[in-house]
């Protein structure tokens, strides 16, 4: 009975044993299923929240990313250096976008900011599209990359400018190197002028040194050299006279030892270092070198010699060093004309004396005549045929200012000739022509002084 009522108690018991396990089993699933459904919650809440913090802390990559560092934009107002932060204080707000105040602002930033305004397009219209309140802050947005494409164009223009300028400034360049270049070219040719002109003015300043070599020049202006005599210069050299009708005076080279002195040179052949062979004008003004061969000028001899009371001296000298001389007490060249140059500057010669013999006085009242002015009584230019100026008759008997043949020459007459002492085809070694006044007679009475 005990082991019945036993196996019965134990029968009882494993069946309600039997009857719970399964309650159990339904128990632990649904503490597993929660369990289950809690943590993927909990995971796709979490996910949830790491994209929104994502999305909220991302920086936007630009699409030309070598032209624009990663700091231009970020949606983190923390992040330090961005030059624009984009940030939403609490959902349904409006969006708050901070530029830097100190972004440069220069002409080669424009493609930069063309990109940041993309990039902030972007970023509006992907987390804002929902908002209307943005659209007008993407509409200005657009505006302002329009504008900043316009300034994009405007400075792609203004550098085409640059280019042009910059290549004006190089021709400007080679354009400077060329004058640059042209005037060193011209250096030698300068230097070579001021070389010149120094040598110039050290020769005026030699002539200078001349005229003041003797301080007993009178203070009153000299006519002639017999002047200069008078007063008590008696060296041989070149000084500046001032006849009656020529206040402005000229230089002649006074001979203040031949006969007394005194004598102011008109002409002088010595070397054959001057072509006498010139035409009107040349004999008309002068020429050559005073203190070698020359001529005076006919107007200059008229301005000596117009009063008429000159004598004219002409020394000469040969290839054998034989010297003689032609005196004559009367000489004057336009002495008569109102207008010498006109009436051909005639010449007046009279009273002969000395060694040489006569040869000037046949062409006493003649005009003078050049190669390009024929005055003479000839068919034919006498200046052209014997290669001279003189005051040719039909043609001559003396030619001084003939060519400088060095002695006996076949051709005839055309050499430095005064035929009655050496013929007509011997050429003179030394001519020199010379006035002065003529001295008075040594029995003629002093005039009395006046009471």
């Amino acid at each position: 009975m005990m082991l019945n009522d036993r196996w019965t108690i134990m029968n009882n018991s494993s069946s309600e044993l039997g009857s719970k396990q399964p309650i159990r089993c339904k128990r632990c699933c649904c503490v597993l299923s929660w369990v289950v459904a809690v943590t993927t919650s909990v995971s796709v809440i979490t996910a949830a929240v790491f994209l929104f913090v994502y999305l909220n802390e991302y920086r936007l990559p630009l699409t030309n990313s070598h032209r624009l560092s990663p700091s231009v934009i970020s949606t983190s107002p923390s992040v330090s250096g961005a030059l624009v932060t984009v940030s939403r204080v609490a959902e349904g707000e409006p969006i708050s976008i901070f530029l830097d105040p100190n972004c440069p602002i220069l002409s080669e930033h424009f493609l930069k900011w063309e990109e940041l305004q993309r990039s902030l397009l972007h970023i509006l219209t992907n987390h804002n599209a929902e908002d209307s309140r943005d659209s007008g802050l993407v509409e200005q947005l657009k505006v302002l990359a329009g504008h900043a494409h316009n300034l994009n164009r405007e400075a792609d223009s203004l550098k085409r400018g640059q280019v042009v300028l910059q290549r004006q400034l190089e021709e400007m360049q080679s354009e400077q190197s060329r004058v640059i270049q042209m005037l060193s070219e011209d250096r030698s040719s300068v230097m070579e002028l001021s070389h010149s002109l120094q040598r110039e003015t050290e020769s005026l300043r030699r002539v200078q040194s001349e005229l003041n070599q003797d301080k007993r020049i009178p203070a009153n202006r000299p006519k002639d050299c017999s002047d200069l005599l008078a007063s008590g210069v008696s060296q041989d050299g070149v000084y500046s006279v001032f006849p009656t009708h020529d206040p402005n005076g000229f230089m002649v080279y006074c001979d203040m030892s031949t006969d007394g002195g005194g004598w102011t040179v008109i002409q002088r052949r010595q070397d054959g270092s001057v072509n006498f062979f010139r035409g009107w004008e040349a004999y008309r003004d002068g020429f050559g070198v005073t203190t070698g061969e020359h001529w005076l000028g006919l107007n200059r001899i008229f301005f000596l010699t117009r009063s008429g009371s000159m004598e004219l001296r002409i020394d000469m000298a040969d290839f054998d060093n034989s010297t003689a001389f032609a005196l004559y007490s009367d000489f004057s060249v336009g002495r008569d004309s109102v207008n010498p140059e006109e009436d051909g500057f005639p010449l007046i010669v009279d009273g002969f004396s000395g060694t040489a013999g006569d040869s000037f006085m046949k062409h006493s009242g003649m005009r003078f005549t050049t190669k390009d002015r024929d005055q003479d009584q000839s068919e034919n230019n006498c200046a052209s045929y014997y290669q001279g100026a003189w005051w040719y008759r039909n043609c001559h008997t003396s030619n001084l200012n003939g060519q400088y043949l060095k002695g006996g020459h076949a051709s005839y007459a055309d050499g430095v000739e005064w035929s009655s002492w050496t013929g007509w085809q011997y050429s003179l070694r030394f001519t020199e022509m010379k006035v002065r006044p003529r001295p008075r007679p040594s029995n003629q009475s002093q005039p009395r002084p006046l009471s």
